[in-house]
């Protein structure tokens, strides 16, 4: 089973900047999409960016000039680097593994990593 730990969340003034780490536990196998999701209070869980295991990533128009995201070298990390940081901005953040062939990660999350931005 596999296990996905976050870091890197915090508060942070607005305009400010954030880095995002994920790891996954273990070995991740065959294709796979890594990505970020993130929840307000109230609101509904929402794609932040995700990265395919070749390099193509997904990011909504939303945050894609203030939001980037990449794999770590051992291609079981994944990172955000977010800047500019609003107020909206502000949600727990959560790391996401879709991955067929290897156990447990088919659609397996983390814990959260709770972003506040203050105006």
């Amino acid at each position: 089973q596999v296990q996905l730990v976050e870091s890197g969340g915090g508060l942070v003034q607005a305009g400010g900047s954030l880095r995002l780490s994920c790891a996954v536990s273990g070995s991740i196998f065959g294709p796979n999409v890594m990505g970020w999701y993130r929840q307000a209070p109230g609101k509904q869980r929402e794609l932040v960016a995700t990265i395919s295991s070749t390099g193509s990533t997904n990011v909504p128009d939303s945050v894609k000039d203030r939001f980037t995201i990449s794999r770590g070298t051992a291609k079981n990390t994944v990172f955000l680097q977010m800047n500019s940081l609003k107020p909206e901005d502000t949600a727990v953040y959560y790391c996401n593994l879709r991955s067929p062939l290897t156990p447990g990660g088919s659609d397996s999350w983390g814990q959260g990593t709770q972003v506040t931005v203050s105006s």
